[in-house]
């Protein structure tokens, strides 16, 4: 079936690439190149939809410098679905024609063209019930908010603890799954967004919501005066001094954007053996992460909120739109035609 179905895909494809690192949404090119083949435990994806994270952006920028990019032109974007169009040798869970949900390598991208190649350990099937779009904001955003809520205690097998947790920016890319998924657990969860948002956090589970323009909303106090057992922290700006004193005994604020100040705390808590710690976390991406996470969104435990759509042809403004930072939701770029 393999082989039948490569003979329907295309020599070439449209991507979209930068040249050099800087430049922003003017140093995205659009261009035509070969499309890529499936190797050992790979599968070649026709894309549907994409959807872009901060980390993307923070790559082309020259912010993870000498990690990545790993060379140059490079195709960014690595969160897509799409059908399965081939498979390589030692592929048995997939065959042409599947729907999937899939996390490119972070080293190699391609999530910004009409087809890309995906790991078989980072693919899942995805049901009738998840749209492209729905589940291609999936792997970064909501793996990143599932493992931070897990790393405070968050269980989702009904056995853990009613923790109180803050979510910060939760109205983002990882803040609106973070509310969600803090509820399933069994959380309280107490959040903070810009005005326009705070009834869309209420909706979405939390049980405060705080302005943080608002003095209450930057001192981080929860209205109801708990103490937080974990912060699951997705903006910037925000000195640990802020967070000390709303924090539980032994309270945990996951910071999922770390700069070197945030992991020297770390570290200084660590060898202090400090009760109350600043955790820094890097997203380990895993398929029985993805798996649960489909399969929430499949039974409408969870949803994906998109805030707007690109086609592959504007994805410059999806890409600098992204980089202005207030998006509601995720940012999908579609692969029309």
């Amino acid at each position: 079936m393999a082989a039948a179905a490569a003979t329907k895909v295309p020599a070439t494809m449209r991507a979209v690439q930068y040249d050099a690192c800087g430049g922003g949404a003017e140093g995205l090119k659009h261009v035509e190149v070969p499309v890529p083949s499936a190797k050992k435990n790979e599968l070649l994806l026709k894309l549907e939809a994409a959807s872009i994270n901060p980390v993307d952006w923070k790559i082309q920028k020259g912010m993870l410098r000498p990690f990545l990019p790993r060379k140059l032109p490079f195709i960014p974007v690595t969160d897509v679905a799409g059908v399965v169009v081939d498979v390589g040798p030692g592929v048995n869970g997939f065959q042409a024609g599947d729907e999937v949900v899939a996390m490119l390598n972070s080293f190699y991208g391609g999530g910004l063209a009409e087809y890309a190649v995906a790991s078989e350990s980072l693919t899942v099937k995805r049901p009738p019930e998840v749209s492209a779009a729905e589940g291609a904001g999936l792997p970064i955003a909501a793996g990143t908010a599932l493992q931070a809520l897990r790393s405070i205690g968050a269980k989702f097998d009904g056995t853990g603890q009613p923790l109180n947790v803050l979510i910060t920016a939760a109205s983002g890319g990882v803040g609106f799954y973070a509310v969600q998924l803090a509820k399933l657990a069994g959380l309280h969860v107490t959040a903070t967004c810009g005005a326009r948002n705070v009834e869309l956090v209420k909706s979405l589970g939390a049980n405060e919501v705080l302005d943080y323009r608002t003095p209450e909303g930057a001192s981080l106090q929860s209205p109801s005066g708990k103490k937080y057992d974990g912060v699951v922290h997705c903006t910037v700006g925000i000195s640990w001094s802020t967070f000390e004193p709303v924090l539980a005994p032994t309270g945990r604020v996951i910071d999922i954007t770390p700069n070197f100040a945030a992991i020297l705390k770390s570290g200084l808590h660590k060898v202090t053996f400090a009760k109350k710690r600043l955790v820094p976390l890097l997203l380990s991406p895993n398929k029985a992460d993805l798996e649960f996470l489909v399969g929430l969104l499949k039974d409408h435990k969870m949803k994906t909120l998109i805030d707007s759509r690109f086609p592959l042809s504007e994805a410059s403004k999806a890409w600098q739109k992204s980089i202005e930072g207030h998006a509601t939701g995720k940012i999908i770029v579609e692969m029309e035609g």
